[in-house]
């Protein structure tokens, strides 16, 4: 153990000088992809959709990012005359102000008075009552481009209940800020959960608008029903550009390395490890209390509406600060970084057996199969990882095309 601790104190020194440097030699490499400035969402074209809402009873799926530059989408509406009946309200709530996890109640929006009915509570598909007055469903919210954000499985259920009640559904697209890679396992539908539903890849390369055309059409809806569907798209969008989103898309991902680092940290959520929630910088980071060997340290707290009872609360966590690291890494490499994952179950599981898998069925459901953790567990590599699912991720691409709206 004293000679797997010196050598695990060396590896993680030469990773932090590494990473310092690397930071300098691959921002060079960022040139391939750069920021769009011409970007438009499928909200902010209202003449592509406003008539078709004319004379219509809406119902509003969205939450704190559906902006039209400064003004909500909801606010937008009304003062166009559109007849807004009701607004419905994911995972965060339909102003963000809810934690990961929190369960939202129904209520009434203090802004309009309009009735807020939760998706993320007792039920999170629209039942027959909730769209009793409903003529058209218009879902506008921002995602981040991996299959485990709860915004597409809200989708999913909004197309269903569409289908079912014979309620057409309207996507205002918004691009994704992770569109620029395809990477991951491949859900394995045995795995199928609100965190993960459809047979695509962990980092998926798609819009909410590219991903319904692509639910609709291959059957993925109970009973394998079909909604009647549009997309309004982003105008001047290109996969392999970068967009940096205007508001926070969730409490914990408040800065663009964030949103960069989050399809590599989320599979931390069902281990002992510590991805930063309690903290100023959550998926910025990680940490476990029993890596004193690492520089970097931060002590998880209770944070009104970013973290309820966090991970290892009051107790100081040492790790790795990764902000740099997310600022380029994906950027540059347009891949998952699995490293981290490896490495960590091997420090942790070398201290105290088995207590890195915390929650071993969440984390196959977050992974979509249970087949990466048997990987970590049997001790297989990360470039041993990746080549286990080339096949079914070249499938999943050749799939990906058919439903494309971007180049």
């Amino acid at each position: 153990m004293r000679y797997f601790l010196c050598f695990v104190f060396l590896f993680w020194g030469w990773v932090d000088v590494n990473l310092r440097a690397q930071v300098t030699v691959l921002d060079a490499q960022v040139n391939r992809l750069a920021v769009n400035p011409n970007i438009l969402t499928g909200a902010e074209q209202s003449k592509l959709y406003l008539d078709a809402l004319t004379g219509k009873r809406i119902g509003v799926v969205a939450n704190h990012t559906s902006l039209i530059d400064s003004t909500h989408l909801v606010d937008f509406l009304v003062s166009k005359g559109i007849t807004v009946v009701a607004v419905f309200a994911p995972e965060h709530g339909f102003r963000g102000e809810a934690g990961a996890g929190d369960p939202i109640a129904d209520g009434k929006d203090a802004s309009t008075g309009l009735p807020v009915r939760s998706l993320y509570g007792k039920t999170k598909k629209p039942t027959p009552e909730m769209l009793a007055d409903v003529d058209l469903l218009l879902f506008d919210m921002q995602d981040v481009g991996a299959r485990f954000y709860t915004y597409l499985s809200t989708l999913h259920y909004i197309m269903e209940a569409g289908a079912e009640q014979k309620i057409p559904v309207m996507v205002l697209d918004r691009p994704n800020p992770n569109g620029f890679y395809v990477d991951g396992p491949v859900l394995d539908p045995k795995f199928s959960s609100f965190v993960g539903m459809h047979p695509i890849a962990m980092v998926h390369g798609m819009t909410l608008g590219e991903l319904a055309r692509m639910i609709n059409a291959e059957g993925w809806l109970k009973n394998g029903v079909k909604c009647t569907l549009s997309v309004i798209p982003c105008a001047n969008y290109k996969h392999s550009d970068l967009y940096h989103l205007p508001i926070n898309p969730s409490p914990n991902l408040a800065s663009m390395e964030a949103v960069y680092l989050y399809p590599s940290l989320c599979l931390f959520e069902a281990t002992s490890v510590s991805i930063g929630r309690g903290t100023t910088h959550p998926f910025e980071c990680i940490g476990h209390p029993d890596l004193k060997f690492r520089s970097f340290a931060f002590t998880p707290k209770s944070i009104p509406g970013r973290a309820s009872s966090p991970k290892h609360e009051g107790k100081t966590c040492y790790g790795v600060n990764l902000k740099a690291f997310g600022g380029f890494y994906f950027t540059a490499n347009q891949r998952l970084y699995l490293e981290w994952l490896v490495d960590t179950y091997k420090e942790v599981e070398a201290m105290k057996p088995g207590s890195f898998l915390t929650a071993p069925e969440f984390f196959d459901k977050l992974a979509g199969t249970d087949r990466l953790r048997k990987q970590l567990i049997a001790g297989k590599s990360a470039d041993e990882i990746r080549t286990s699912w080339e096949a079914e991720l070249t499938q999943f691409k050749n799939l990906r095309a058919k439903y494309l709206l971007y180049p």
